[in-house]
């Protein structure tokens, strides 16, 4: 199946084509043609499979279809993140860059007064993070009583960072009659209750299972006390092979401990997380995606926004209690059936999260026997006493590896491409000040028929070229 099978508008097929893709991913191939429909959508799929291009297509389909001479809010996208935000609206001036639609995005850390500005001139779609638009919503700065396809992304980490009340708030003001395109990484039980309050006759679409890890990654352990973690890191690091690398903490102040141990040891680090603040956190992914820095340190939470080409290796500094978190932390390695390489460091109070990891995924991970900081005999027990006993499970580890269990398909495709697309105006009165929004390509003529000429707005968007891809 290529793109031109699944019905899209010639001009978004033809974005598509000049972004270099022809061959949608799994997720995109089942969920495109349901979403156009008008049907809801319930859509899980592991991170690199193209979920962004699988809803950002059939909103832009749906906003050009709803859209006339005067921008109104037709289409909202919410998203947990910052950094997610700022992506998917990339993901929009790619696609959409031969339809003449407005959209801008709203995320909190930043100055309120110009995104106000770009709302009362009009947008067609919306990108916001529940935080900032709620609060606008309560300033009667945005109105959600037009919008006609709501898109729910990454609802997992909604739940966990505790944004449930905002969507639920923000729901409550949108049309009964909407279209709702859901889309998670996992499926626990709560976003399944969140998401049969939102959507109405859906249709599931779950390409990779939950429990599935990325294929092409290859996962391994290294047994250490808990105290010697960051020297092990350090040790680690000097390999050649870790080019490009991303250390996954379970804190905030955890991330920066680590990135600071990291910098006295003389690696080009940083560290990325809700603290800090906005410009800080672009400027370390600009630096990590051109090469400056060799290790990003983040939290599962800040870590949705890295959306960064080949990473040559994802470290556990520490296991995840959350078996699905694991899978979703290597598949930033490994993307696009690339190979990868997933670290695990894991001291005595972890060993029940690696027996949780191995039970999800079916499988073993390896275990590194020889490196200078295992752990040193005589240490006290572990204090969590569900905790798995270390030497049991390094005797076991040196029996044969089971190699079967359920395992998913990870996509092997990419929904982005590099590149942002202005447009021409149209003609009527120019407004005297320059927009901070971003504008897509005209219109194309073969699809709606013109009812007059919507005015034409200054290029005031920032329009640079696009620095990451679609997921």
């Amino acid at each position: 199946m290529e793109f031109k099978d699944l019905g899209l508008l010639p001009e978004l097929e033809r974005a598509v084509l000049e972004a270099g893709y022809t061959r949608p991913t799994p997720i995109q191939a089942a969920t495109i043609p349901v979403a156009l429909t008008g049907r809801d959508v319930i859509g899980c799929a592991q991170t690199g499979t193209g979920k962004t291009a699988a809803f950002c297509l059939p909103a832009l389909a749906r906003a050009y279809q709803a859209s006339n001479n005067e921008a109104v809010l037709h289409t909202l996208i919410l998203t947990p993140t910052r950094e997610l935000a700022a992506q998917i609206n990339e993901s929009l001036s790619t696609y959409g860059k031969h339809l003449d639609l407005w959209h801008t995005v709203i995320f909190g850390g930043v100055n309120d007064k110009p995104q106000i500005a770009e709302l009362k001139r009009g947008v067609d779609i919306l990108v916001a993070t529940p935080g900032r638009l709620l609060d606008l919503m309560q300033r009667k700065a945005v109105s959600l009583a037009h919008v006609q396809l709501f898109v729910l992304d990454e609802a997992d980490r909604m739940l966990d960072m505790g944004f449930i009340h905002d969507v639920k708030k923000i729901t409550q003001a949108l049309p009964q009659k909407r279209q709702t395109l859901f889309f998670s990484a996992t499926m626990p039980t709560e976003i399944r209750k969140l998401a049969a309050n939102l959507v109405k006759d859906a249709k599931t679409i779950a390409v990779d299972p939950v429990s599935s890890a990325v294929e092409v990654v290859a996962q391994n352990v290294y047994f250490t006390d808990k105290d010697r973690k960051r020297d092990l890191l350090v040790h680690l690091l000097e390999g050649a092979d870790f080019q490009r690398v991303v250390v996954f903490t379970r804190t905030k102040h955890g991330s920066d401990r680590v990135a600071r141990h990291l910098a006295k040891a003389g690696k080009k680090v940083a560290a990325i997380h809700g603290n800090k603040a906005q410009n800080a956190r672009t400027r370390a992914l600009d630096g990590f995606r051109n090469g400056d820095i060799q290790v990003l340190v983040a939290t599962d939470i800040a870590a949705r926004g890295i959306d960064v080409d080949d990473i040559s290796h994802v470290v556990n500094f520490e296991l995840p209690n959350v078996p699905e978190t694991y899978v979703h932390r290597i598949g930033r390695t490994g993307r696009a059936g690339k190979g990868g390489t997933a670290i695990s460091l894991c001291d005595d109070e972890e060993r029940s999260y690696l027996s949780g990891i191995e039970r999800l995924t079916g499988k073993r991970v390896n275990v590194v026997e020889q490196h200078p900081f295992l752990p040193v005999p005589g240490r006290a027990a572990p204090s969590n006493p569900n905790a798995n006993d270390g030497g049991a499970r390094r005797e076991a580890s040196r029996r044969p590896v089971a190699q079967g269990g359920p395992r998913g398909n990870g996509g092997n495709g990419r929904g982005g491409a590099n590149g942002r697309g202005g447009g021409n105006g149209r003609g009527g009165a120019k407004r005297p000040e320059a927009r901070g929004g971003q504008r897509f390509g005209g219109r194309g003529s073969g699809h709606k028929p013109q009812g007059g000429s919507r005015p034409a707005r200054p290029g005031g968007g920032e329009r640079a070229a696009v620095a990451a891809r679609s997921r």
